[in-house]
């Protein structure tokens, strides 16, 4: 009878003890923060924390494989009267410098798209013998098969060195010797991670560039450049991957020497150049307006740094693979048995404590994931504090949250608590203070305009990068001045597209009336811009500038909307997607302007209107009636 007594008394304490429901809370919470983490809503708090360790450890190691040689002030002040397109002749005196003294491999990271010799053939007086040999001193270090040179690759457009460069390559192989200088930073303009090459989803036929900085690393370790994987340390890269920064030491952190000091005649006396034997050495832009200097994990924060050269970047990229030195991100599978241990204790004495001792009891889980972050950082190893102190916040919230609404007793004591300091509505606040705040919006009635250049591919074809963007420009000023006449809200450029919207911010009645108005002077402007386009490419067959023009009224969302590093005023919704898809049905209806009906009605009489048609759009069940466009009549353009 005693020993039941005492199994009872045992085993029913004990899952009163051990707080079953608490730790049900619990493992939810856990299971929560996961999903969370696992569709990238703690993305931002983890690469707070990445951010803030780069800051906190300053410079964690020696840069020993690589060496940077800036084109600064210092140097283009020794040869004021040479511009920078006929430098060859120095780039070759630096780089037979380098090689001279034992560099591993010597990289330009300069686009060097046009030559020299293509200009002086253009300027009259200048024998022709002259303008062709003047760069091969150049073109000779080029051929040395020790030098490697910027491109540019995106999914639009490949971008080489000048031809009279890529010929004098070993065997042509601009793979072999040319490397994309791209860098490609997170969606908050923060470089953290890079590729082996900037561009991967491509015809297996085209030129295929591995980035800089990896091509540099491949031919310093000779390894071939031909290859889909690489071996550096421990790691097998394959060609696809991407790898987060290991930044070894803030902006600064690269041994650099001045051009000037490779110039002198007496280069390869000085010890600093005779250092950079068997080394990787970059040469880069330092110099004021050259642009190229970028937000790195060490420029944000209460941490200000300087920006960080793009060669720089490179060099430290550099030195990481050679060095072996990767950043790892925490297993998945360590995730939830860790914030188990570290949320599961925590969780047990929540059950117990009052909420203001549970919250004194919270810092201790959010202090341990963040120590143990930075410990982790320090092995190179990225623990996803974001994700342990989600839990643990969750966790929090969920437990007291039961306590408030289950069980009276439980209840009355947290209001007992609670109201001799808050109030109902602060109470309230704070159980949720720790979700990310809403971005405020408002739905409202508003008339939404898409108008898209036909044609557009087949133009730009036919013109070169910059020719593409005057005309663009030329255009997008015409129709933007057309749409402002009517108080539009010019939205955003979605490559040659424009959106707009009236009514909003400004509210207008007439919005629907003020958009078709705009709809039929961004068709005047069409016509008379392919006059210009004629005048400025006759020499170009191009097909006539066209426009298509989709106009529809409804209700959208409209405010700030974005994240806390980047925000816009925008419209989403129905009525914004149905605008679009009308835009593009003008290549099938075979018209300029398609409005809706809610749109034609709204915007009142005086319209010349031509085909009619029911259409079906995508993503929307319910059919359309649509109407062409052709202008408005006399009596209905002051009405």
């Amino acid at each position: 009878m005693t020993q039941l007594v005492t199994t009872q008394d045992t085993q029913k304490p004990l899952w009163r003890k051990l707080g079953g429901w608490v730790l049900i809370l619990a493992f939810a919470a856990l299971m929560f923060a996961e999903g969370l983490t696992r569709g990238d809503m703690l993305a931002g708090v983890e690469r707070f924390y990445g951010d803030l360790w780069y800051r906190l450890a300053g410079q964690r190691a020696p840069l020993d494989k690589v060496a940077l040689i800036k084109l600064d002030e210092a140097t283009l002040a020794d040869y004021p009267d040479e511009p920078l397109v006929f430098w060859g002749p120095r780039y070759a005196q630096a780089a037979a410098v380098l090689r001279e003294a034992g560099a591993a491999v010597i990289g330009f990271d300069m686009l060097f798209s046009a030559s020299p010799e293509q200009w002086l053939a253009k300027l009259g007086g200048l024998k022709a013998d002259a303008a062709r040999d003047f760069d091969q001193p150049f073109r000779r270090e080029l051929a040395s098969g020790k030098v490697v040179v910027a491109g540019m690759q995106t999914a639009q457009e490949t971008l080489l060195p000048a031809p009279d460069y890529l010929v004098a390559m070993p065997d042509f192989d601009a793979a072999r010797f040319v490397g994309a200088a791209d860098l490609m930073p997170d969606s908050d303009g923060t470089l953290r991670n890079f590729y082996p090459s900037p561009l991967v989803d491509r015809n297996k036929d085209d030129l295929h560039l591995l980035s800089l900085p990896f091509l540099l690393a491949v031919h310093a370790s000779q390894q071939s450049a031909a290859t889909d994987s690489w071996q550096f340390g421990k790691r097998t890269i394959h060609l696809k991957d991407r790898i987060t920064l290991a930044y070894a030491g803030p902006p600064g952190s690269v041994n650099s020497l001045s051009l000037r000091e490779l110039l002198k005649p007496d280069a390869l006396k000085n010890p600093r150049i005779q250092a950079l034997r068997g080394k990787v050495v970059i040469i880069g832009a330092s110099y004021g307006g050259m642009n190229d200097a970028h937000l790195t994990p060490y420029g944000r924060g209460l941490f200000e740094a300087p920006l960080m050269l793009g060669a720089e970047i490179q060099a430290q990229t550099v030195d990481a693979l050679l060095s072996g030195r990767f950043v790892d991100e925490l297993p998945a599978i360590w995730r939830l048995p860790l914030t188990a241990l570290l949320v599961f204790p925590a969780a047990l004495l929540w059950q117990r404590k009052r909420p203001l001792a549970g919250l004194a009891i919270l810092l201790l889980p959010l202090g341990v994931a963040a120590l143990a972050g930075y410990v982790g950082f320090g092995a190179h190893l990225l623990v996803p504090v974001g994700h342990f102190q989600a839990a643990a916040f969750l966790a929090y919230a969920a437990i007291y949250g039961w306590r408030f609404t289950h069980g009276e007793q439980e209840r009355e004591r947290l209001r007992g608590i609670f109201s001799r300091y808050l109030e109902p509505k602060v109470v309230e606040a704070l159980l949720n203070s720790e979700k990310l705040p809403q971005l405020g919006g408002e739905q409202l009635e508003m008339t939404v305009l898409f108008t898209d250049i036909r044609n557009f591919t087949t133009i730009s074809e036919q013109l070169t990068a910059q020719e593409v963007v005057e005309m663009l420009n030329s255009y997008f000023g015409r129709a933007c001045a057309v749409l402002a006449e009517e108080g539009a809200c010019i939205d955003k450029f979605i490559g040659d597209a424009i959106m707009a919207e009236f009514g909003v911010p400004l509210k207008t009645p007439d919005h629907a009336r003020r958009a078709l108005l705009a709809a039929i002077k961004l068709k005047q402007v069409a016509a008379e811009f392919t006059q210009w386009m004629h005048e400025r490419f006759a020499d170009r067959a191009l097909p006539d500038f066209a426009i298509g023009i989709g106009v529809h009224t409804g209700y959208a969302v409209v405010g700030n909307i974005g994240t806390a590093q980047r925000m816009e005023y925008t419209a989403i919704g129905d009525s914004v997607n149905l605008a679009s898809r009308l835009e593009g049905m003008t290549k099938t209806v075979g018209c300029v302007i398609l409005a809706s009906r809610d749109t034609l009605e709204s915007a009142g009489a005086g319209f010349t209107v031509g085909k009619s048609s029911t259409v079906t759009v995508k993503g929307r069940a319910q059919a359309v009636d649509v109407w062409e466009i052709l202008g408005i009549e006399e009596s209905g353009k002051n009405a």
